[in-house]
């Protein structure tokens, strides 16, 4: 088993090498997709498919009740990462809520 010391050490010389033109880089390419804004009722479907009330799914989401309740009318609209939340909860990309504790 390598330390923390042996794993900066490979580290660093791995970059030297690089920057000697002597050693390779691993790249790595992400692809991120844009943020799909929601309908009022496609929100309210994801909150309903997640199980969860409007104070938990503001409790969620970070936001206020009122706010979940205003996106689910139409009177205002949530920001990105409220709607990328939404999305992953809707592609079941989350399989477990950890800021949730059920008692």
């Amino acid at each position: 088993m390598s330390t923390l010391f042996e794993d900066l050490q490979e580290g660093l010389l791995q970059a030297i090498d690089y920057a000697k033109g002597t050693g390779t880089a691993r790249t790595v390419t992400y692809k991120i997709d844009p943020v799909v804004e929601l309908n009022k009722d496609q929100i309210r479907e994801i909150r309903m498919h997640a199980m969860m009330t409007q104070n938990v799914f503001a409790d969620y989401l970070g936001v206020s009740v009122k706010t979940v309740e205003a996106w689910e009318r139409g009177r205002t609209h949530p920001t990105g990462p409220a709607y990328r939340l939404m999305s992953f909860l809707a592609h079941n990309q989350i399989q477990s809520l950890p800021f949730i504790s059920i008692e």
